[in-house]
């Protein structure tokens, strides 16, 4: 059986190395990597019945991570670390021979914005060395995209409209907090908006487009249109797609404590003197709010990520709303986490099963999640914690035009 490497230690990797702990017949070794080998040591902690060997590596030294890809010969890597070190981890499996997936596409460090053309560029050069890299399966991007493809290939002849919506309608008791890495996450909602309108895209300022959204379960929520690395791919591989959007909810509180925080400059990535040292103002804002993992134990309510779906079926117009709803206590219950991570970490132990087993034999080179299979991943992913519904005709909440 094979050995997987999980490259990061964060909030994500504690469920994704929960999850592949319990399939020890799948993966009987297990290495975790991270820059600070004590967080892989506490997370082989938690699963004593697992064989999990802890190490440190700077990924974004490809030298080094190919001298541990060596050392362990694992067949997959699991990048679940920062998108800025998709390119040098993509880069080490090449050279040592290991198959690779992530959950998130490259960001350059210096240019807030999410763009697949860099990883895309690996193409050939992965084929050639006979090579899978699977790219953004985690929940958004990842079930989404299995969720466009199998309502293209399963409930619709075309696809016209896509909205992808993602709300988390928690409460940890903070007064803010942000559910993953929190430069990430705002370096995600406070560039400029984006969205696909037939084929070109169309920008507007940050989170200056909104309208209330009817969630299962949850009630109507705020939603902002926000740009998500999927809508890139998905509008390459469903060229019938005449708009697509992607939409995160935000309350209040949240909403005012992010803009005092733009206003006075916290959530810049341009380095600032003081006092003689160079510090990056949204680096040093991170260190002064709460780690994500944190939040796990107090967090209480709802996430529900989908996507609302427009087009025909036998020449008439047919909507569909595919999604997944979990609470925070119930993923806390299960790998000691928040729903936010839980929802990204569940699917790419998902797919790493799927990878072992041969349920997905994607030929060599670079995939985005809407290019494999949806149905073997859809069919686990209840199993493994996270239930999806389908619902034909649902009466959708968005309007055809951004207001």
């Amino acid at each position: 059986m094979p050995k997987v490497m999980v490259v990061g230690a964060g909030a994500v990797a504690q469920v994704t190395v929960c999850k592949l702990a319990r399939r020890p017949d799948l993966f009987p070794e297990i290495v975790v990597a991270s820059r600070t080998r004590a967080k892989c040591e506490a997370l082989a902690a938690r699963h004593p019945q697992a064989r999990i060997i802890p190490e440190a590596v700077n990924a974004d030294n490809v030298a080094q991570t190919v001298a541990l890809l060596e050392k362990h010969r694992p067949a997959l890597v699991i990048n679940l670390a920062l998108p800025y070190q998709d390119l040098p981890l993509m880069e080490a499996c090449l050279q040592a021979g290991v198959d690779y997936l992530d959950t998130a596409s490259y960001e350059p460090p210096d240019t807030p914005k999410y763009e697949y053309r860099y990883q895309w560029e690996f193409q050939e050069r992965y084929q050639q060395a006979g090579r899978t890299a699977v790219l953004g399966i985690g929940f958004d991007p990842g079930v989404t995209n299995a969720f466009v493809a199998y309502a293209a290939k399963h409930l619709f002849d075309e696809l016209h409209y896509l909205d992808i919506i993602d709300c988390n309608a928690g409460d940890h008791g903070r007064p803010f907090a942000t559910n993953f890495n929190l430069e990430i996450n705002l370096r995600e909602i406070t560039q400029p908006g984006r969205y696909y309108e037939g084929a070109q895209l169309v920008e507007v300022p940050p989170l200056s487009v909104s309208q209330d959204v009817r969630f299962p379960e949850i009630g109507v929520r705020r939603a902002y249109l926000i740009f998500h690395e999927e809508l890139e791919s998905l509008v390459k591989h469903f060229p019938s797609l005449r708009r697509a959007r992607f939409w995160m909810t935000f309350g209040e509180s949240y909403l005012m404590h992010l803009r005092a925080f733009m206003n006075v400059g916290l959530t810049s990535i341009e380095p600032v003197d003081y006092e003689g040292c160079s510090v990056v103002p949204i680096k040093f804002l991170q260190k002064l709010l709460p780690d994500p993992a944190s939040l796990a134990p107090d967090y209480k309510g709802w996430v529900s990520i989908g996507v609302q779906l427009r087009g025909t079926y036998q020449g008439q117009p047919r909507t569909a709303y595919l999604y997944t709803n979990i609470r925070h206590e119930w993923a806390y219950q299960d790998c000691g986490a928040q729903a936010v991570a839980y929802t990204a970490g569940v699917p790419p132990a998902v797919a790493a099963e799927l990878l072992s087993t041969g349920a997905w034999k994607p030929q060599p080179g670079v995939w985005n999640v809407e290019q494999l299979d949806p149905v073997p991943l859809l069919e686990r992913l209840p199993a493994a914690g996270l239930p999806w519904k389908a619902i034909i005709d649902y009466p959708l909440d968005f309007i055809d035009t951004p207001e």
